[in-house]
C-alpha cells in the first residue's frame, strides 16, 4: 500500500485512545485536523512535540482544527504519558500498527548501526473535506507546532 499524498483522501481509523472508548478521523469530518505520528510516549522528542501541540491548542482550536496524535503505545500507556505531562491532544493507539502502515510512515529505521522498523515523525493536515493539504515528514520538532498552526491558520483563511 503506498502513502497518501497532498490532495489524496485520507485513510480513516477508528482505534483505541487514551482515557477509555475510540477515536477515527470520521468524528472529526468538517473540521480540519492534524494528525501527528510520533514513535514512543515519554521520550524526548515525542514528549517536546505533544508538549508543544498542547501549548497552542486553544490556537488551533480557535482556527477550528482538531489535534490527534498517534503512535503504536497502548491506551493505557497514553494515559500515564497524558496525566504525566498535563497533556490536552487526544492520543491514538495503533498497536497492530495498521494506521501506521497506512499513511505510511511505519518505516525502516536505522539508529547506531542498527536496522530497525519503527515511526517516522510525520504529520499531516487534513482538510474538513477529508483531503490531505500538507504533509510534514522527519518533523524536526523546535517550532513544528507553530508551523502547522500557521498552516491551519491559512488553510482557513
Amino acid at each position: 500500500m503506498s502513502a497518501p499524498g497532498i490532495g489524496s483522501r485520507a485513510p480513516d481509523f477508528s482505534l483505541p485512545r487514551d482515557g477509555g472508548g475510540r477515536i477515527s478521523l470520521s468524528d472529526y469530518h468538517g473540521k480540519p485536523v492534524v494528525l501527528f505520528f510520533y514513535p514512543k510516549d515519554d521520550t524526548t522528542g515525542c514528549t517536546t512535540e505533544s508538549l508543544d501541540f498542547t501549548a497552542l491548542a486553544d490556537e488551533f482550536a480557535a482556527a477550528g482544527a482538531a489535534i490527534v496524535g498517534m503512535s503504536p503505545d497502548s491506551a493505557a500507556c497514553h494515559d500515564r504519558f497524558i496525566k504525566k505531562h498535563k497533556l490536552t491532544v487526544a492520543l491514538a493507539s495503533d498497536e497492530e500498527k495498521t494506521v501506521l502502515q497506512a499513511y505510511g510512515v511505519w518505516k525502516e529505521k536505522k539508529m547506531y548501526g542498527r536496522t530497525f522498523m519503527g515511526v517516522e515523525r510525520t504529520t499531516f493536515l487534513i482538510r474538513k473535506d477529508g483531503t490531505i493539504a500538507t504533509i510534514w515528514q522527519k518533523v524536526r520538532v523546535p517550532g513544528h507546532a507553530a508551523t502547522v498552526l500557521e498552516a491551519v491558520r491559512n488553510l482557513a483563511a
